[in-house]
């Protein structure tokens, strides 16, 4: 790539995080990988091929650590061409009356208030770089048209996180920022490990759901980010084949 173009990865230490800053930087990008830990970070960049890696441990919940994380990537690349909002997070499933207020905060911090302030960092520099302009990608999930049983703080976020990417994609016109969504049923990462023994369904029963291949989600992200600013994929939903969800309930 003559002009490697760069891209923040949040989330980006383990699952569809890690699976999609590596297609990025096997695609030549400047990656910058975010994350609570360094550690692992540092795993991810020593497993990819191509392109640049910069290790920002971050936490998105925090304000300063996120404006220190766009300072970085100002001061080294003084541009942004992609940010994946991927970083998020969830609780075990329960009813809405044994989940504490502290619970339900958590959740929103990291699922919503982290990806409203990486969003509106990646929104001011796209808007005044040189040349103007970028792509948001935002992690949705299949919960943000569907829920699973005993998922009202996840649910609730991830419906939140449609509005912003509308938003986003409305407010983003003048300044040739594009934003869309993904949506991703059942990819294999440590959160899903379990569902091939067997999940809870809408119904009571439990059930065993399948999975596929984490890097077919970061192939998806890939070839949204790819398209010129003049295209947008503004939803996309990807999800294991047979897996409950289409008919849910």
């Amino acid at each position: 790539m003559p002009n490697p173009k760069t891209v923040l990865v949040t989330g980006a230490g383990t699952g569809v995080g890690r699976a999609t800053a590596l297609r990025f930087l096997n695609e030549g990008y400047i990656v910058f990988l975010s994350g609570r830990r360094r550690e692992p970070l540092e795993e991810t960049a020593g497993m990819g091929k191509d392109g640049r890696a910069f290790v920002i441990p971050c936490d998105v919940t925090q304000e300063k650590n996120v404006l220190d994380l766009y300072k970085t990537i100002n001061d080294e690349c003084g541009r942004l061409d992609v940010l994946f909002n991927n970083a998020g997070g969830t609780i075990s499933g329960r009813m809405i009356d044994e989940i504490s207020l502290e619970e339900w905060q958590q959740v929103l911090d990291v699922n919503l208030t982290g990806a409203f302030l990486c969003a509106r960092e990646a929104f001011k520099l796209m808007r005044n770089q040189a040349p103007m302009g970028g792509r948001i990608i935002n992690n949705g999930s299949i919960s943000a048209h569907a829920p699973r049983p005993g998922s009202v703080p996840y649910t609730t976020t991830k419906h939140a996180i449609t509005g912003l990417t509308k938003t986003l994609s409305l407010d983003g016109r003048p300044y040739d920022i594009a934003c869309g969504q993904i949506d991703i049923g059942n990819a294999a990462t440590p959160l899903t490990a379990k569902f091939p023994d067997g999940v809870l369904q809408a119904n009571g029963e439990i059930a065993a759901e399948p999975v596929m291949d984490v890097n077919l989600i970061a192939d998806a992200v890939y070839n949204m980010a790819d398209l010129p600013l003049e295209a947008n994929v503004q939803f996309m939903t990807i999800m294991a084949t047979k897996m409950p969800f289409v008919g849910r309930g």
